[in-house]
């Protein structure tokens, strides 16, 4: 859960370091790199492995080892590194998988429209505080801070979902169940369009500078529960292919978090904060149906999947 919240935040923080001139891009660099060493170093002694494979040829090894039995051998320890395998797996598969598996496309979609709008804040941020209401380059990035605390108040609401997934899964005898991860998604949401049309609404001058900061931990909120549900419902979806379909998403995140935000200080200037946020609003509420949606399907989708079989009774 460490590991969540620390990899969910980042982002906010260097979205804060970016925009503060007076830092320098080299203690910009520094301090990202820094954040980005802890991250690495607290995921490599306190991560444990879960691929399956991996822990089966680990047991097979062991097993080798203690009774001496070379029969005790797995598959995944024939597996060969190599450019064709690496092409396979990690460019041609999550392609493929996109192109088609409508339940990697419709999520990737919609984890990506959120992760890009917390990097258009990059370019909101400093046009409301800034620009219209006159603060200075350092004061105006500690809006930012509202983002920070909506994403660790979504961990409650992404913790509260977790003894009622347990129980899902316990009544389908272990095996994952998608479609319990995906209620959460539908608050996120409702908090992340709610945050959009209350910032840019109230982010004129003459509204205090409290209301719209408010909005922003909807926003940081709505962001971390929709983004967190999406990554989760995908990896108990595909188990083995789990990291193809990231892949896919993370392609496609990438994407729009270098593209979306280059459109947005002319959206922004031309249109007017309120009425740029109502149309980034309406695309949030245009997106609230997708978790009903694969409660709905999401098993007869599961069934038809070539890389998402469901286990038989």
């Amino acid at each position: 859960m460490v590991l969540i919240v620390l990899s969910q935040i980042g982002p906010v923080i260097g979205s804060a370091l970016t925009v503060n001139p007076h830092l320098g891009w080299r203690w910009t660099e520094y301090i990202e790199a820094i954040w980005v060493f802890v991250v690495m170093t607290i995921s490599l002694f306190f991560m444990p492995e879960l691929y399956e494979p991996v822990l089966l040829k680990q047991k097979a090894q062991r097993l080798r080892k203690e009774t001496g039995d070379e029969r005790y051998w797995h598959p995944h320890e024939s597996a060969k590194i190599s450019p064709g395998n690496i092409l396979t797996k990690h460019v041609s598969r999550p392609l493929k998988m996109f192109i088609t598996e409508p339940m990697v496309t419709c999520i990737a979609v919609y984890a990506s429209f959120v992760y890009a709008l917390l990097y258009i804040t990059l370019e909101v941020f400093p046009i409301v505080f800034q620009e219209e209401r006159g603060w200075g380059a350092i004061v105006s990035t500690l809006p930012f801070l509202g983002l920070f605390v909506g994403v660790l108040f979504a961990m409650l609401i992404n913790l509260a979902n977790q003894p009622r997934y347990s129980r899902a899964v316990a009544a389908n005898k272990g095996k994952a169940v998608p479609e319990a991860r995906l209620p959460p998604m539908f608050i996120g949401g409702c908090l992340f369009a709610i945050g959009l049309f209350w910032f840019g609404w109230t982010a004129a001058p003459k509204y205090h500078w409290a209301i719209p900061v408010v909005a922003t931990a909807f926003i940081g909120a709505g962001f971390n529960i929709i983004f967190q549900q999406c990554i989760n419902f995908l990896v108990d979806t595909y188990a083995l292919y789990a990291a193809a379909a990231v892949s896919a998403n993370t392609f496609l995140r990438s994407l729009f978090a270098s593209g979306l935000p280059l459109a947005a200080r002319p959206m922004f200037h031309n249109l007017g904060v309120g009425p740029a946020c109502s149309i980034l609003g309406g695309v949030a509420c245009l997106a609230l149906p997708v978790p009903f949606i694969f409660m709905k399907y999401g098993l007869r989708l599961r069934k038809m999947s070539k890389f998402a079989p469901v286990p038989e009774d």
